[in-house]
């Protein structure tokens, strides 16, 4: 059964991973194959994640989207980072950009420069010497010829999955409406043959995809293939979230803001604003969260709060027979750096790489859990570099963050930083070395050396060298119209209920 040709596609669950599973599959590969998506209206979706990261772009150019009808129909605004409010210390803040910055040479990254500069007192703030992030302070947006801005986006995530769907049934691929009541499995090996649903209509597959959230109901309630749980960690196991009205135009960042035990973030869309608090159930109860996150608001409450629990961690394998698990059915990080939707979009396109038209073979399916597990394992260091990685002693919570135990590439990572001022992007990871860096001096971690190569400059080139970038920043800069004005000449969204 293993290397039984793959002719039908089923989808278990919709929302963002569902949809973006079968719209991918159908448009791109599915002149071949019969794609099936199972949703049943009366299961919510957690439908929180509303922040993405750029390369979500990758995916919309397979998909040949119009960025301009997309984010429109998304009600959606530009993002060009995350603004980390509270996390090295109360009242200190700094920018996770998108963007470079900067000048490297061949031997040394521009933080070497720019350690010497603060040194002699050249330097401004690192972050003013990238475009990016200096346009999200200044709430300017403009999509620029030759990417000349790294950007992402806010949405409304279940209006994404609205969108999705559209191109999904445009390319063949069929919606069945119900709940699923019982899997049945082939008895010699285990694959799964078909789903039933609670009408009785019995739905047949070659390969599944379980987009069915947490309870992950094809690739652990079925095939329980097992669950490494990062609480040890990433202590957050609880989020309370909430929707508000604008109360102003719509910035170009993301917001995280770090209180007692927790996080909040603020997401700004054309007509609303997604809020939400992440924190540790051990420190916080689900009143003090919600209490804490409804006095911290912006704007007027448009829905009631509604508290989601998880585990964070991933699935040991996200193959496991003919069942793929994306989206929460995968594994949960909270989203911290807006990583969900990324995470769904690498599954979804290391699918396609691997796809297994001629029947499932062991070798690809060890290879998609092997780049998976490396990917999210980064992913997973950099989301506890925020929380290790802080002057905040002043709860138990944030005790027990700095002192918490972390994994060994973590801290080499860390060590090589604070000793060298050395950062390696790792191949094929998601976070490059300016991430790294970005954070890590956010967070308060200063190297104690440059490198020598620094010295070829005296200290008049040195100048000249970091005033020759601030200038460049500030002219890009200046030319961007105010993100409201450039939402409403290139993408104004209709009116919410007109939307709906």
């Amino acid at each position: 059964m293993e290397h039984q040709k793959v002719h039908k596609v089923v989808v278990a669950g919709g929302g963002t991973a569902g949809w973006m599973a079968a719209a991918s599959i159908a448009k791109l590969l599915g002149k071949t194959l019969d794609v099936t998506l199972i949703e049943s209206d009366e299961i919510g979706t957690v439908g929180v994640g509303e922040a993405t990261i750029p390369t979500l772009q990758t995916l919309h150019e397979l998909l040949q989207i119009k960025e301009q009808d997309f984010v429109a129909a998304v009600q959606g605004t530009f993002k060009l980072g995350i603004s980390f409010e509270n996390w090295r210390d109360k009242g200190d803040d700094y920018i996770h950009s998108f963007g470079y910055t900067g000048q490297d040479c061949w031997a040394a990254g521009f933080q070497h420069f720019w350690l010497k500069g603060k040194q002699l007192g050249l330097s401004e703030e690192f972050g003013n010497y990238c475009t990016e992030l200096v346009a999200a302070q200044d709430n300017r947006f403009a999509v620029l010829p030759n990417n000349g801005l790294n950007y992402a986006y806010h949405f409304d995530a279940s209006l994404y999955a609205k969108f999705l769907r559209g191109i999904a049934e445009e390319n063949g691929a069929v919606r069945k409406e119900g709940k699923i009541r019982q899997v049945e499995q082939h008895a010699g090996n285990g694959f799964i043959s078909a789903v039933e649903l609670e009408s009785g209509e019995r739905i047949e597959g070659d390969l599944f995809i379980d987009c069915t959230g947490f309870r992950g109901l094809l690739i652990e309630q079925t095939l329980h293939t097992g669950y490494d749980d990062w609480s040890h960690f990433l202590p957050a196991d609880s989020a309370v979230a909430v929707q508000t009205e604008s109360a102003g135009p719509p910035v170009p960042y993301t917001r995280s803001i770090a209180h007692e035990s927790g996080w909040q973030w603020r997401i700004p869309l054309q007509h609303r604003v997604g809020n939400g608090m992440v924190f540790c159930s051990k420190f916080w109860s689900d009143d003090e969260a919600t209490s804490k996150l409804l006095g911290n608001l912006a704007g007027e409450p448009l829905t009631d709060p509604r508290v989601i629990k998880f585990t964070t961690g991933t699935r040991r394998k996200h193959w496991n027979k003919n069942v793929i698990a994306m989206g929460l059915a995968s594994g949960f990080m909270e989203p911290l750096e807006s990583t969900s939707i990324h995470l769904i979009q690498r599954a979804v396109i290391r699918l396609m790489q691997m796809f297994p038209y001629d029947g499932v073979r062991q070798p690809d399916v060890d290879e998609f859990n092997n780049q998976m597990k490396f990917e999210i394992d980064n992913v997973r260091d950099f989301i506890i570099l925020h929380y290790h990685v802080t002057n905040r002693r002043d709860t138990k919570f944030w005790r027990h963050c700095s002192s918490m135990p972390i994994p060994d590439s973590l801290q080499h990572r860390i060590d090589l930083f604070r000793e060298t001022g050395r950062v390696f992007k790792v191949p094929t990871e998601l976070f490059g070395e300016n991430s790294w860096i970005q954070v890590m001096l956010g967070q308060g971690m200063e190297p104690e050396q440059y490198h020598p190569i620094v010295n070829m400059m005296d200290k008049r080139e040195l100048d000249g060298f970091l005033k020759g970038i601030r200038a460049n920043v500030g002219k890009v800069v200046g030319q961007l119209p105010a993100h409201q004005r450039f939402i409403d000449h290139y993408c104004k969204a209709e009116p919410p209920m007109m939307a709906r």
